[in-house]
């Protein structure tokens, strides 16, 4: 029986699955004239991207709850719109760290952005930097961070996978200081590793020769592509993810750089106080995008606690799901400095490349001043609880 209603379960997931829809081509990837929101950069997506890397891009862990309920996590909570209110100025920009922005909409940390688009982190960096957004550079780029940090206009910030091998995450450090980056973000929910079968059964739908790009191993195994920042380096035995990791690690971190450290994975308000209390100068609320452990809350709902816990002492960023300006709006309500988006991003690059990922911003930008408009609030400072409301 189990393994009948296993078998029902995948086909129906092939049916409704964008990596069905990518052997079913029925739109245009080239033209953006029929775009209208995020989710139809999702649908174009699905047939501009090679199978498997769709399906990379696409996955969860285990049964996907987590990434469901990233998105589900947003329909808990209604904006509370205020009227009579002099709303002909708007200033949507917010402060990190003493710099500013001209929005709190974040390019989060994405690797192999090469798997999606020729051109990768470069077209990303040149649309991020010609609306003045954030990008953060993910330690799998395929495109070297040097090369990244001279197209965007504004310093960059490293994000961290710390490796097994303490040299070479020093050495990734360094680099990044080489060329200004002010903040490093430390990602942490990925130690124990995980388990994505969507991204596994993905490969089936796909006919190319991964070899190509991807060397099969001794034991037969697919392999890594080659990243970029560990250029040169003896990859034998490397992982990119450190077990051994914990909070007396910091203070390694600290000893190894003066970047502002930002961490990257917290989900409860234990954690939350634990950072305070290590001198983190920042976190992120993150679940990788629903590909971290499975069975656990969207972001938004976790959200409140750590706002809570962490009492105004530190910057709290979020990621997960974000779709609508109406759901940056919703973040920032519930005390978020700024949201960092992943996927819409990298729907946009896939599709349309450079542009796309211009388009991406805009519509988001649009839809944030939108959200503020609509309920009163004429600067980032004015949103607050009073603005939204909680579903029973």
């Amino acid at each position: 029986m189990k393994q009948a209603l296993y078998r029902r379960q995948f086909l129906q997931f092939l049916a409704a699955s964008p990596l069905f829809a990518a052997e079913n081509p029925k739109d245009d990837p080239k033209d953006m004239k029929d775009i209208f929101n995020i989710m139809d950069f999702e649908a174009k997506a699905r047939v501009a991207i090679p199978p498997a890397h769709f399906g990379y891009l696409s996955t969860g862990v285990d049964d996907d709850k987590t990434l469901r309920a990233n998105r589900a996590a947003f329909d808990k909570v209604y904006l509370r719109p205020r009227r009579m209110v002099d709303v002909s100025k708007i200033d949507t920009s917010v402060t990190l760290f003493g710099e500013s922005w001209p929005t709190p909409i974040i390019l989060a940390p994405a690797g192999s952005q090469k798997a999606y688009h020729p051109v990768g982190e470069s077209a990303t960096a040149r649309a991020a930097a010609a609306a003045d957004h954030l990008q953060i550079i993910s330690t799998i780029t395929s495109t070297p961070i040097e090369e990244v940090a001279k197209l965007h206009k504004r310093k960059i910030w490293y994000q961290l996978y710390s490796t097994n091998v303490w040299a070479l995450t020093e050495r990734m450090v360094r680099r990044a200081e080489a060329v200004g980056c002010p903040t490093l973000v430390i990602t942490v929910d990925t130690q124990g590793g995980r388990n994505t079968e969507t991204e596994a059964r993905s490969y089936a739908l796909d006919s190319r020769n991964c070899a190509a790009c991807h060397p099969v191993t001794k034991d037969g195994r697919k392999g890594r592509r080659p990243i970029a920042m560990f250029d040169s380096f003896p990859m034998e035995n490397i992982t990119t993810t450190n077990p051994a990791q914990n909070w007396e690690t910091i203070k390694k971190y600290r000893q190894l750089t003066k970047m502002k450290i930002v961490l990257k994975g917290l989900e409860t308000a234990e954690d939350a106080r634990l950072a305070v209390e290590h001198g983190v100068d920042g976190i992120v609320v993150s679940n990788h995008g629903g590909r971290a452990a499975d069975s656990t809350r969207g972001t938004l709902e976790v959200l409140p606690e750590i706002v809570a816990a962490v009492n105004g002492k530190m910057p709290i960023l979020i990621d997960g799901g974000f779709r609508r300006g109406t759901d940056i709006f919703k973040a920032m309500a519930i005390g978020a400095s700024a949201v960092c988006i992943g996927r819409p991003y990298l729907w946009a690059l896939g599709a349309y490349g450079q542009p796309g990922v211009a388009k991406v911003l805009d519509i988001l930008t649009k839809e944030f001043r939108l959200a503020m408009t609509q309920s009163g609030t004429t600067s980032i400072s004015a949103i607050n609880k009073s603005h939204i409301g909680f579903q029973i």
